[in-house]
């Protein structure tokens, strides 16, 4: 099967059809008579010169996801994180501040809004990596510091680090709020310089 594949790709590839017109051209030379009696050679030579001289497949380009599909991705993604967040136990002051954020998250994840690839990263990151990571984390230091007194409150490591990714969630909408101020104020620009 895999032989057949490479035939099969060989007989459409630019090198053996450079060398089947190069060929073809040999075989016209022997029906003119100039190939005379070595006309094998020429043939096979014209197929050999027009395979070497002809360009190099390219592969095709690899196919990445648009911002729409990573952001459809990003969406069923943050569904199973909520879906986990609402079974861990977490303090009501904790649970407020991760609700807080989710909301943000959330709307941030509207259709039309994020279409920034470094934006989608900091979101993408938030959503797989650094939420659930922090609450896991914060589940299981708390059940080791119930044995270890003297230490910092898990709580407060989880309620610091929501807070630097509800900051990062912030600038995100504000980039997205100062971007659609600009594009409103050009917009009454373009209106009012019609009338002029």
């Amino acid at each position: 099967m895999a032989t057949s594949n490479r035939l099969l790709r060989y007989a459409e590839s630019r090198k053996n059809l450079t060398g089947c017109a190069a060929g073809l051209a040999g075989l016209a030379l022997t029906l003119t008579g100039a190939a005379g009696s070595l006309w094998p050679l020429v043939v096979v030579g014209l197929y050999g010169a027009g395979a070497l001289i002809a360009p190099p497949e390219r592969p095709d380009t690899p196919h990445f996801p648009s911002a729409d599909e990573q952001l459809d991705a990003l969406r069923a993604d943050f569904v199973k994180l909520r879906a986990y967040l609402t079974e861990v136990e977490l303090p009501s002051a904790t649970r407020e501040r991760l609700t807080a954020l989710g909301t943000l998250i959330e709307a941030l994840l509207e259709p039309g809004w994020v279409s920034d690839p470094e934006h989608l990263h900091v979101l993408a990151r938030a959503v797989r990596l650094d939420i659930p990571e922090a609450v896991d984390t914060f589940v299981r230091t708390r059940w080791w510091s119930r044995f270890t007194s003297g230490s910092e409150a898990p709580e407060s490591h989880l309620e610091r680090q929501l807070a630097a990714l509800h900051e990062e969630a912030t600038a995100i909408a504000t980039a997205l709020q100062e971007a659609e101020a600009i594009r409103q104020q050009i917009h009454t620009e373009y209106v009012e310089g019609r009338g002029n």
